[in-house]
Order: C-alpha cells, then structure tokens, then sequence
C-alpha cells in the first residue's frame, strides 16, 4: 500500500520558517557583534521575523549567544534556533549595510532569499578601505585627541606614533587569539614606554614636551573600543543579564588600561624617569577653539577607523566640536565635569537620530564617535599617577580621580540615551512595541515596526519569490433563501 505523497505546503512551511529564524539570527549576530545594545537587537529581530511571515517569534539574547523560537500552537512542537557570538569587533560600514537590509526586508522590496543572499554577501564581502589605512585613522585620533588636550605639535606627533604602534601590537596579539584584557594590557603599556621614552629625551635636549598628554591621548584611543554605550543600554532597557556581562567586559578592558599604564608608569619610577601629573587648567577662548578642533578631528578618525561610510564624517565631526563646546562653556561657570558632559552628552542624543536620518546610517555610528573625544582618559590617568606616589593623600586624591573618571562615562552613556529617548519621534502604533522592547533606537527600523492598519487589521505579510503567498478569504456570498412552491391542485 502505497503512503499519500503530502502536500507541499507542509514541507515548505517548516522549511521557510526555518530559514527565517537564520536570517534573523545572522542579522542579530552583527547587530550585536557591533556594540547595538540587546533591546536593539530583540526589536529587529521580531520585526525582521513578522515581516517575512513568523509573528510568533520569541528571542533570548545573552552576551555569547542568540535564541529564537516559533510556535504557532501550543499543540505543535516549537522551532528553536541557536547562534553564538564569537568575533567582536566594531564595524560601522557591516552595521550600516545591515540596516538597510531590515529596512528593505520590511519595506517588502526584499524577500527572503533575497535577504539570505545579501546577509552572506555583507558577512564574505571585505572592506573599502585598506587595513594600512585604519591604522593611520587610529594615529590621526590620538593625535586629535592630544590637541585637544593641549598639547603642541611634537606632543600630538608622539600621540600618533604611540597609536600607530599599540594598533599593530594589538593586531598580532588578537592574531594569536590572547583575550582583549591582554590587548589592552599591551596597548597601556606601549603608551606609556613611548612617553617615557619621550621624557628621557627630554630631559637631555630640554624641549618642554608634557608627554603625559601621550599616555593621556592613547587612553583615550583604548577606551573608543569598549562597549560603554551598549551596556549602559542594556540597563536602562531591562536587559540586566547582557547588561552585567557587558558591563564586566568593559571593567576588564578598562583594567587592563590601567595595569599596562601603571605598569609603565613603575617602570619609569625604577629608571628615574618622573612623567608629570595631569591637572586640567581653565580653558580660555584659543584654548576652546583648539579643544574643539582637536574633538572634531579625533572623532571623525575614529568613525573612519571604525569603518563608517565617508558620508558621516563630516557631520560627526562637527556634532563632536558643537558637543565639546557646550561641555568646556558649561564648566566654566563651576558646574561639575560629570554634569557638564552629560549634559553634552544630550545634545548629542538629540541631534544624533536626526544626523542619522540624513545620512542614511544608524544613529550609534554618529553618537559613538561623537563622544569618544570625552571619554575620562585624563582623570584615569591622574588617578593612576596619584596612586603611584604612595603617599595617603596622594591615595585618597587618585581614588576620588579613578572614581571620577567612572562617574563621567555614565555621565556620557545616560545622557546620550536620554537625548535619544527626547529626540526619536515614534508613531502610535509603534511607540506600543518601542515601550515595551527597546526604548530608544540606535539601531533598526522605528517607523515601520508594526503592520497594522487603522482599525487593528493585519496587513499582508511579504513573502519571499517562489514561496507559497497566503491570501485572505473571500467573503462567503449568502445563498439565496429556498422558495416554497405551492402543490398543484388537483
């Protein structure tokens, strides 16, 4: 006896909804890789998910790995997909493509094979510019940043230098698969054997170079890698588990910041070498336009470093310099540095969805890299050095400054937020699901979240090319009600 053949239908459903779980989980996997914050990445995925046909998605996001399920009955076995995040590195111009690929996908001007197809494509393809040429943008930033520190040409010559080393450093020691602690381990203390090389000769031909500035600058250059926008996301946002991993990888990264630069700060003590301390000095009118130059060029390096399109360098240059500006004003008057960057930190939130719009980018790339330039490398630096005096005071004075320099990347990462949570304007139907997933958007489609229309009725979901399109009913036209004929009579 022969089985029935079945329908096609019951092997392209499971096979389709298959399909889509990995295309979300791919997209999810670059979104997160990428520094998007987890509520981000769940809303993105869900409407990525509805949009090609699976609106009863669910996602689970730790900070190593993905989960998506499906289950459309509570009779039917559920499908569950897992990915896990391996490489982490920030790719603005793979984030970028990424986007637009959502969009399009929900826009229904892209299906699903068609997604598949572009997804592998951005994963396989490399980038537009050479590595030799991202090295030179990591030089370029130390050396914006050491300008706006304060520090003159040959300063800013040495910062670059330092960062064009601890890049390559960095590069061979994540060739050998050494975690990130011991990248940063390597990249403090680089910056600071630079200095102290700087400061012996010094001393013998009597330049005046402040080559703390060096050290200060290339922390600076170590901090713009580490996700404290992300994790500081994650919190606000109810992700409290990928919230606390991340928050500990940034913990970590930043310690080992400060072991390689207290390690070379002892080992300038033991040959004789004093690097002095920062102290940060009023600002007048020449030093604020040379602060402002020196953020403008540092962040537009960075955004070039990190990959993001030339479109937004620019722009991202000018909101850093606007930003800085308002942060050196607001100082002034006596207000704290922790109050006076976040309140930068605002105005960057608020301008950066808007830059963002413009350009065709999602508004991480262009509030990043706005506020790299005000990342604490200064105040983890002074505290540092206090520490190493070893005297009571100078212990107290270092811990306040260690203490201080955490207080102002909170400052920067929850004043950006906030600015994102004024400034992004949501429809009705879409605030219900932006309220209860994600917040505010760095990252993803806003507008066009939910598929409803007017009088809560569903709109047709894209199908891909090739797959069975359901329609909806048509209406059942009422027979006609049967007319009883009389009996003839006899």
């Amino acid at each position: 006896m022969l089985t029935p053949t079945p329908p096609t239908q019951e092997i392209e459903v499971p096979r389709r909804l298959a399909l889509t779980l990995d295309l979300c989980l791919r997209v999810g996997d670059l979104l997160l890789s990428s520094g998007a914050g987890a509520a981000d990445v769940t809303a993105t995925m869900l409407s990525l998910a509805r949009a090609l046909g699976a609106p009863d998605a669910d996602v689970d996001i730790t900070f190593t790995s993905l989960t998506m399920s499906h289950q459309q009955h509570a009779d039917e076995a559920p499908l569950i997909a897992t990915r896990h995040v391996r490489a982490r590195t920030i790719d603005y111009q793979d984030l970028t493509r990424v986007d637009h690929l959502v969009r399009d996908v929900i826009a229904g001007r892209t299906g699903l094979r068609d997604g598949r197809a572009e997804i592998r494509r951005i994963v396989s393809t490399g980038h537009d510019r050479p590595r030799w040429a991202v090295t030179a943008g990591w030089g370029v930033m130390a050396a914006g940043v050491a300008v706006q520190l304060g520090g003159d040409l040959v300063v800013a010559l040495l910062a670059a230098l330092a960062a064009l080393l601890i890049d390559r450093l960095q590069i061979r020691i994540a060739r050998r698969r050494l975690p990130s602690f011991y990248q940063q381990v390597a990249g403090g203390g680089a910056a600071t054997l630079v200095a102290v090389g700087a400061a012996v000769l010094d001393e013998r031909l009597d330049l005046g170079l402040d080559v703390s500035l060096v050290v200060t600058a290339n922390i600076v250059m170590l901090l713009a890698g580490i996700g404290f926008m992300g994790a500081l996301q994650d919190a606000l946002t109810g992700f409290y588990i990928t919230a606390g991993a991340r928050i500990t990888e940034a913990f970590l990264s930043t310690a080992g910041i400060i072991a390689g630069v207290s390690g070379g700060l002892s080992l300038a003590g033991a040959v004789g070498v004093d690097l002095p301390t920062v102290e940060p000095g009023a600002t007048g009118i020449q030093g604020l336009g040379l602060a402002a130059a020196g953020s403008a060029v540092a962040a537009a390096a960075f955004a070039f470093a990190s990959y993001s399109p030339k479109r937004a360098l620019a722009p991202v240059a000018l909101v850093s310099a606007v930003a800085m500006v308002i942060s050196q004003s607001i100082q002034q008057p006596g207000i704290g540095r922790a109050w006076s960057l976040a309140i930068a930190a605002l105005f960057v939130g608020l301008v950066g969805y808007a830059v963002a719009a413009r350009l065709r980018v999602p508004p991480l790339i262009v509030v990043v890299s706005a506020v790299v330039p005000m990342l604490p490398g200064i105040a983890i630096y002074r505290g540092l050095s206090l520490l190493g005096e070893g005297s009571r005071r100078d212990t107290s004075l270092g811990l306040v400054a260690i203490i201080g320099a955490a207080s102002v990347a909170l400052a920067l990462a929850a004043g950006v937020i906030l600015g994102e949570y004024l400034a992004q304007p949501l429809a009705r139907e879409a605030r219900r699901v932006e309220s209860r997933l994600a917040g505010p958007r760095l990252v993803g489609p806003v507008s066009m979240l939910s598929r409803r229309g007017v009088r809560g009725q569903r709109a047709p979901r894209a199908t891909a090319p090739g797959s069975p399109r359901r329609t909806a009913p048509a209406p059942a036209t009422p027979a006609p009600a049967p007319t009883r004929t009389p009996p003839p009579r006899a």
